[in-house]
């Protein structure tokens, strides 16, 4: 499948390297989605959960380079045990298609894909094996408990795989109910020709599934010191039924942006994945895929992306430190809990402020769901007026 020119431009700009050294692009043209929609109705099919669904259309526009479709066992297996693909590139999540135990289809073969009972494309059939889903569990979110989210989502698929590379329609309505011109909803390609235009060489990414409050604005800025842009790239996949809905998020984005960041400083864009809950590797996995996207930073604070006390609090930052920053292609941003401090009277961490925890406004999110459902908004030290008032 040929690149575009906007592709290949993106391959020159600024920002990092695509992992794995070239941008991935397995959409068809528009043009031809007819004929791919009309070939796939002759097809066996498989449907595809709303993880699947997300990584497909990752996959696709190429977030998750150099996949160019679903893993392979080799790479699998080794992911799962040490988190590098087969030629030792550094990857820590799984990308897999399951398909029910009675799925069979020859090596070589072409399967149509299905999400909502909606046809997005279609996998050609390299590989059919089996995986232990327990084993998976435990090295990827270091528990076999249902009771974690991700866990839980893990045991709802299939143990029987499918891989090969893909060929996908052109993004439909996604997660926000956008149509496929949404200007939130940027490429790699997209993103990194968008970076180039703003002459920015340096551009740290921000991963988010939650409204960003003081703590986030915090270390963004004090990212935005040494880097030329930041890419504010919310999540808006499936997550947790009770995380706040992604329109009310993206509501509140636009609210801190347009109040307290340069405009010229900014881009905000989103993140089509679900949420693994997978902590450590997470982060990892976050990391790599903004540096598709063209970050060359990324923020790394408490806890990234976990969940319950799944995780310990700076788990992840440590496990970047087990990876050198050139194989990465990355660099990540670490940054303590930040709060704000009332005998400082400004936002601190740890490494910055003398006085102790009593002086010190921290809220969690469930705290925070309480107030509102009280109808009471966070205090101004926590979330600025403009998003507390969104969020009740």
């Amino acid at each position: 499948m040929s690149t575009t020119a906007c592709d290949n431009a993106a391959q020159q700009s600024s920002g990092s390297v695509p992992h794995g050294g070239r941008l991935i692009n397995r959409l068809v043209p528009a043009s031809e989605g007819t004929i791919l929609t009309q070939r796939a109705a002759r097809l066996p099919r498989v449907n595809l959960d709303a993880r699947e669904a997300s990584d497909l259309e990752m996959i696709a526009n190429g977030a998750l380079s150099p996949f160019e479709g679903f893993m392979g066992r080799a790479d699998y297996e080794r992911v799962v045990a040490e988190m590098r693909l087969r030629n030792g590139l550094p990857w820590s999540l799984p990308i897999t298609l399951s398909v029910p135990e009675e799925f069979s289809a020859p090596i070589g073969s072409d399967v149509a894909l299905y999400a909502n009972d909606t046809f997005r494309g279609i996998i050609r059939v390299d590989e059919i094996f089996t995986r232990d889903i327990k084993h998976e569990a435990r090295n990827v979110y270091g528990t076999d408990e249902e009771a974690h989210p991700g866990v839980a989502a893990l045991y709802t698929q299939h143990s029987k795989l499918v891989s090969g590379p893909v060929t996908v329609l052109p993004p439909i309505a996604g997660p926000l109910g956008a149509e496929p011109h949404d200007p939130l909803r940027l490429t790699p390609a997209q993103s990194r020709a968008e970076f180039a235009q703003r002459g920015w060489k340096s551009i740290v990414g921000f991963q988010t599934r939650n409204p960003v409050h003081r703590a986030h604005e915090y270390i963004q800025k004090c990212a935005l010191e040494i880097v030329d842009g930041l890419f504010l790239h919310p999540l808006v996949g499936e997550t947790k039924s009770d995380d706040i809905p992604a329109d009310v998020r993206i509501r509140c984005y636009k609210a801190l942006l347009e109040n307290y960041y340069p405009a010229d400083r900014v881009v905000l864009a989103t993140f089509p994945a679900a949420m693994r809950y997978a902590g450590p590797r997470e982060a990892i996995f976050h990391a790599l895929v903004r540096k598709n996207y063209g970050c060359t930073h990324f923020i790394i604070g408490r806890d990234h992306a976990g969940v319950g006390k799944y995780y310990g609090t700076y788990d992840a930052q440590k496990l970047f430190d087990t990876f050198t920053i050139e194989e990465l292609g990355i660099t990540p941003l670490k940054f303590e809990n930040s709060f704000y401090c009332k005998r400082c009277e400004s936002m601190a961490t740890g490494k910055t402020c003398p006085h102790p925890p009593e002086n010190h406004l921290t809220l969690s999110g469930t705290a925070v769901r309480e107030m509102l459902s009280r109808g009471e908004l966070p205090p101004v030290e926590f979330s600025r007026p403009e998003v507390a008032a969104l969020l009740a």
